[in-house]
């Protein structure tokens, strides 16, 4: 095989942004073969594009037309599609999140290793922008010494009234399975776990439908701990408007912060801990220099993920989000909502059947169906 054949199940938003990629020829090697889609309206007009289409996952697997899809349906026809492409044998690279709750992406994963011959990433695009590849790199290259403090206010996710009502699944127990912290916030989840490792235990204060019509969260403040001792704050919102994106991580050599697409660091000429200790008088504080680090802007995130899915299906090359690595953001986005909902802290990890139970009965007494 020299090339990767691709169907996209799901032509919504993000399922048009992959196609078109392929289409225009972003990811080499790969190549647009099919889609999947309900709406007749679609098909016809992918079916003039000169694709191959289908109204069911079934019938693409059954042409045996693709060697690969993307997976970008509403959540909780993830783990089904999945599980349904890993029997036909067919690679998969799954939309965030890899399934609408941890119980579920564990059923997930457990299939793919049922068939491990196929890949399996998700999608996870921010991994590849520059600027968080080199926070993770000087953080875990020990730039800043033992990490003690980390704060997100990511509030610049602002959406309207006539977003939520432009799909009977958004927001909803049933059709999403969550909020802010489902949709938008999965990413930043992602590059927290990803640059610092996982918490040991998360406090969640959740809002649900506080700015907007919706039964989930729209509003969120939690409290991360680390092993080390080392505390975070999360904020999110989308209601708030002009919002904030602010990234910021202190250790006791320095701190980072990631805000306007500037990231710059400052620099202890001292460990702080080291200056604490030796230090003659009790009102100094360590020397510290400030630099700005410089990266490059990337046009194509979507396509550079997809071009490293290609190349691990063809050549072995490491998957830059593999898909058991889906399941991290996942479980912080669940265990902030449940601590919320039960008024407690919850240990990580958390027994993914808890949040199940938890999110099935917020189903069983919902007023909004979902879709």
């Amino acid at each position: 095989m020299d090339k990767v054949r691709f169907g996209i199940i799901g032509m919504g938003n993000i399922g048009v942004v992959h196609a078109d990629s392929l289409l225009a020829g972003q990811v080499a090697r790969g190549v647009l073969a099919a889609v999947v889609s309900s709406s007749a309206a679609k098909r016809a007009a992918w079916a003039g594009r000169g694709v191959q289409v289908f109204s069911t996952a079934a019938e693409l697997f059954q042409a045996r037309a693709v060697d690969a899809v993307i997976i970008a349906t509403p959540h909780w026809q993830h783990l089904e599609l999945g599980i349904a492409a890993f029997k036909a044998g067919v690679h998969v690279l799954m939309e965030k999140p890899i399934a609408a709750h941890k119980a579920d992406a564990e059923k997930l994963l457990a299939a793919h290793r049922l068939d491990p011959k196929t890949i399996f990433g998700c999608m996870y695009q921010k991994r590849v922008e520059p600027c968080f590849q080199k926070i993770r790199t000087r953080v875990q290259g020990g730039e800043l010494g033992e990490i003690v403090r980390v704060n997100w206010i990511i509030t610049d996710w602002f959406r309207t009234e006539a977003y939520y009502a432009s799909g009977g699944w958004r927001a909803t127990w049933a059709g999403e399975g969550g909020g802010v912290l489902l949709n938008q916030c999965l990413h930043n989840l992602d590059l927290v776990q990803w640059i610092l490792g996982m918490p040991k235990s998360v406090r969640g204060f959740c809002q649900f439908g506080r700015f907007h019509q919706i039964e989930a969260e729209d509003s969120v403040t939690a409290y991360l701990e680390w092993s080390n001792g080392a505390t975070g704050v999360f904020v999110s919102s989308t209601g708030e408007a002009p919002g904030t994106n602010r990234f910021e991580i202190a250790g006791t050599k320095g701190r980072l912060v990631l805000e306007h697409d500037r990231l710059s660091l400052t620099r202890n000429e001292v460990d702080m801990l080291e200056f604490r200790r030796t230090a003659t008088d009790g009102f100094v504080k360590p020397a510290a220099r400030t630099e700005d680090i410089a990266f490059a802007k990337v046009e194509l995130p979507h396509a550079l993920v997809t071009q490293n899915f290609v190349d691990a299906v063809l050549d072995g090359e490491p998957l830059i989000a593999p898909g058991a690595e889906g399941l991290h953001a996942l479980e912080l986005a669940n265990a902030i909502t449940l601590s919320s909902l039960e008024n407690q802290t919850v240990e990580l990890p958390m027994d993914g059947a808890v949040w199940e139970a938890k999110l099935n009965g917020l189903i069983a007494t919902s007023k909004r169906a979902g879709a």
